[in-house]
């Protein structure tokens, strides 16, 4: 295997649960969604998310109250769409700083990933959640503040997650040759764009679900089981 320099590595299903993401830091943004944007509208940065949502719906003219109804369908949607991910990303933030609740971890992520720091890998994350909502999760985790290990983070707004284009925009942004990078996700459409931009990757497959007896991809149960 090739010298591994660099691993990103997905959230969900990977090193976090998709549980907490669904039963948890879903809900608590749709039930706060609608005041948010009321008490929150006059600030650029919700106005130019509120513009982008209505514009990716194809709304020439939307009201408030409509953009915040096509927000909440999309929550309950799952919509991978790079406004809603950064407006929650906003609404979660308070969550976080009140402390209704931590990022969840599996057990073993928080010590590997300090590891491959220790051991000079450079670590990031890419995710379809929003960059500062990404850089929450990891403050904010059950494990203690673990942002001090990523060099950096990727969203959406650097690409779909199952288009090679995105990991070819990846690696040329951290500067390492595709090669030398390991991806971890447990999506294996993810992982097949970003081996066909030359990537290592890794597919993580958490109990209770089970590797197959011929994965497409070198598949893991846990962290430890990887080594770069």
């Amino acid at each position: 295997m090739t010298a591994i320099r660099a691993i990103v590595t997905d959230i969900e299903g990977t090193t976090s649960s998709i549980s907490f993401v669904k039963d948890v830091l879903f809900p608590y943004a749709r039930k706060r969604l609608p005041a948010f944007i009321e008490t929150h509208a006059d600030q650029a940065e919700v106005q130019h998310w509120l513009h982008e949502a209505a514009k990716e719906a194809g709304l020439i003219e939307a009201s408030r109250q409509e953009v915040i109804e096509l927000l909440v369908r999309w929550i309950d949607e799952d919509r991978k769409s790079t406004a809603l991910k950064a407006i929650q990303g906003m609404i979660w933030k308070e969550g976080y700083e009140a402390g209704e609740y931590r990022a969840h971890l599996y057990p073993e992520v928080a010590s590997r990933l300090h590891a491959w720091r220790g051991e000079g890998l450079h670590l990031y994350v890419y995710s379809s959640g929003s960059v500062p909502a990404q850089k929450l999760f990891f403050r904010y985790s059950e494990s203690g503040d673990l942002s001090p290990v990523f060099a950096g983070y990727f969203d959406t707004e650097t690409g779909p997650k199952r288009e090679t284009v995105s990991y070819q925009r990846i690696v040329d942004a951290i500067g390492e040759r595709p090669e030398h990078v390991l991806f971890l996700s447990d999506i294996v459409e993810e992982l097949d764009a970003a081996k066909a931009a030359g990537l290592q990757t890794g597919w993580l497959v958490r109990p209770p679900l089970t590797v197959p007896a011929q994965p497409k991809h070198p598949a893991y149960t846990t962290f430890d089981a990887i080594q770069p």
